[in-house]
């Protein structure tokens, strides 16, 4: 009797290499490199994208084009928010200096978590000093491709 390779389901703790990229190119690609472990469920994948894993079995490689907006949701506006700078001195490094592009950690409510933010534009002290950050994921909105290599279900 031959044993068949273990399948995704829900909750299942997996070992797997991926790759995930939108129209200006990838956002994370862990082939090349050491892989990556979680849990369905967990949240470090999206609901479209766990659900693209559904079944597969261990040893399995595929990609999978997920349409515009599927994967992250639609771009909120309402996820541009303006923070003063006076305050992202209190909270963090106080000599710290601000760019279009740049990435910044903030820590959530509880302290347990956090979340990230891209500076879109910075108001200098003269026009009241304070960063545009978007906190949309940097794909929503976007067709996203999503590749992985199962090497490991339990």
């Amino acid at each position: 009797m031959t044993n068949s390779p273990a399948r995704v389901q829900a909750g299942s703790f997996l070992t797997l290499h991926y790759r995930l990229g939108g129209p200006s190119g990838d956002i994370i690609n862990t082939f090349g490199g050491k892989p990556a472990t979680l849990s369905l469920g967990s949240g470090a994948l999206s609901p479209a994208m766990e659900q693209c894993l559904m079944d597969m079995a261990e040893g399995a490689h595929a990609t999978f084009d997920l349409p515009a907006g599927a994967a992250f949701g639609d771009r909120n506006p309402a996820m541009e928010q303006w923070v003063a700078i006076k305050l992202l001195r209190e909270l963090g490094d106080p000599n710290e200096h601000y760019a279009a592009g740049d990435v910044v950690q903030f820590p959530t409510p509880d302290g347990q978590g956090s979340y990230a933010g891209a500076v879109v534009q910075v108001r200098d002290a003269a026009d009241g000093g304070a960063v545009l950050f978007d906190f949309n994921h940097p794909l929503a909105g976007q067709p996203v491709s999503f590749e992985v290599q199962l090497i490991g279900v339990l």
